[in-house]
């Protein structure tokens, strides 16, 4: 079991935001995972950083690059199908946020 990092959050509110993030990964307000975690919208996204070492939006998207490469392996669907069933607007913006990542 993980000890909480001091000025973070407790290992279940890091454990409830992450499985909303990836229940919505079209994305899910900030304030509605602070609200699940009883933190203002400023705490919260203090303590998500403090704790996961980024902040919330820059685990959302790396999570939806995540899961587009797990779907691009299966190889059912085209480039453009995993961009919006991964919450991007379409397949160039996969594209950047990928390349975002790699620099």
């Amino acid at each position: 079991m993980s000890q909480p990092v001091r000025g973070g959050l407790a290992p279940w509110q890091e454990r409830r935001a992450k499985e909303l993030i990836d229940a919505n990964l079209g994305g899910v307000p900030v304030e509605e995972l602070a609200r699940e975690c009883g933190f203002s919208k400023a705490h919260f996204s203090r303590a998500f950083s403090q704790s996961v070492g980024m902040a919330p939006h820059r685990w959302l998207m790396k999570r939806r690059i995540e899961v587009a490469k797990e779907t691009l392996r299966d190889g059912r669907l085209s480039i453009s199908d995993v961009a919006v069933a991964c919450g991007f607007c379409d397949q160039s913006h996969l594209t950047r946020a990928f390349t975002g990542m790699l620099a």
